[in-house]
């Protein structure tokens, strides 16, 4: 989701969702990004949820209280509760069930969303459980919000509601064990990527690895699987929702294993032998490199002077030079299905 345009559709419907309340001095916001109080009235007692950890410390760096996903709380029910849902249509229907059963009576749910991330699609599921007192229009995006909530909500509302939270929940595949949650990279399915990297493991790997971008964990399984001298396992990932799925999937686990809710592009402590990583390359539907390439960054620091990266990538990504740059010694070790699996070592000396 582009955070700019989000917020540019909600600050415009925002004065005219809060002349309507009475006082809100109490706001949640679901899915916050930075920004978001800035347009609120002065005292508004704003709690912010947020499970994504650059966007969570950005929020906390502005002075907002802000939660991890299911955490979030106020010192009184909320008289506005607003959902920025994502991309994932199961999880954004079960912020906006949440925010429904939050909301106190006479409060208002207001959602924003960019067009292109299913704005009118999120505007008809909120109809669905209360009705729309209000649309704007701008930036390409939409903003709406319900008619004040009523002190009892109709049933076939409660049960719409009911049954989106529990579509959202974890879920063990039963296929494959794993366990899974909607939103979560790939839902907690092998991607064509991470399977290309895991069919070329060295099983020779020893010692302490990290997985940087460790999703549901996935990765981190296969390492364990395929290499008997890993003696620890660290992973390392922004989304709070995915590393629930890892700390599920990895239990039992046969290796100490570490999990850190971090941005990996901010740097990776520690030092490790082997570092694994299938790197992101997008913030919402924009494809970022530079994401990409300060996980090899950070990944470079991370290495002890003769560790070793395994990375795959997109094989259209620019990131050989920053490969070239970062480390002294490297090589491809595969190219299938538009993927490219890259080992590189010696990492160099950085400031």
């Amino acid at each position: 989701m582009s955070v700019t345009n989000a917020l540019a559709v909600l600050r415009a419907a925002l004065p005219r969702v809060i002349e309507g309340l009475p006082s809100p001095t109490a706001v949640l916001v679901l899915r916050a990004c930075p920004g978001v109080a800035r347009d609120l009235p002065a005292g508004t007692d704003v709690a912010a949820e947020q499970g994504h950890r650059p966007l969570h410390d950005a929020l906390a760096a502005e002075g907002v209280r802000v939660f991890s996903e299911g955490q979030c709380a106020t010192a009184a029910p909320p008289a506005l509760v607003v959902v920025l849902p994502p991309r994932s249509r199961e999880e954004g229907r079960a912020l906006l069930a949440r925010a429904l059963r939050t909301v106190a009576p006479g409060g208002v749910v207001l959602a924003a969303a960019l067009n292109d991330d299913g704005a009118k699609s999120y505007e008809k599921d909120l109809a669905a459980l209360l009705p729309i007192a209000g649309v704007v229009s701008k930036a390409h995006g939409r903003a709406f919000w319900t008619v004040p909530r009523p002190a009892t909500l109709p049933d076939d509302a409660q049960a719409l509601a009911g049954r989106w939270l529990a579509a959202d929940t974890p879920r063990r595949d039963a296929a494959t064990g794993l366990w899974t949650r909607p939103g979560a990279f790939n839902e907690g399915r092998l991607d064509a990527g991470s399977a290309l990297l895991i069919e070329h493991l060295p099983t020779t790997l020893r010692g302490r690895v990290a997985d940087l971008g460790a999703g549901s964990g996935l990765l981190a399984r296969a390492v364990l699987a395929r290499c008997p001298g890993v003696t620890a396992v660290d992973l390392f990932e922004a989304e709070a929702r995915s590393l629930d799925l890892a700390r599920r999937n990895l239990e039992g686990a046969r290796v100490p294993v570490a999990f850190h809710w971090h941005d990996v592009a901010a740097g990776v402590p520690g030092r490790y032998d082997t570092i694994v990583c299938n790197p992101p390359f997008h913030v919402g539907a924009r494809s970022v490199p530079a994401l990409g390439r300060a996980f090899i960054a950070s990944a470079a620091r991370a290495l002890a002077k003769d560790g070793q990266l395994l990375l795959v990538a997109n094989r259209h990504l620019p990131y050989e030079d920053e490969l070239r740059a970062l480390f002294g010694r490297g090589e491809s070790l595969a190219e299938a299905g538009g993927f490219k699996v890259y080992r590189a070592w010696a990492p160099k000396a950085i400031a």
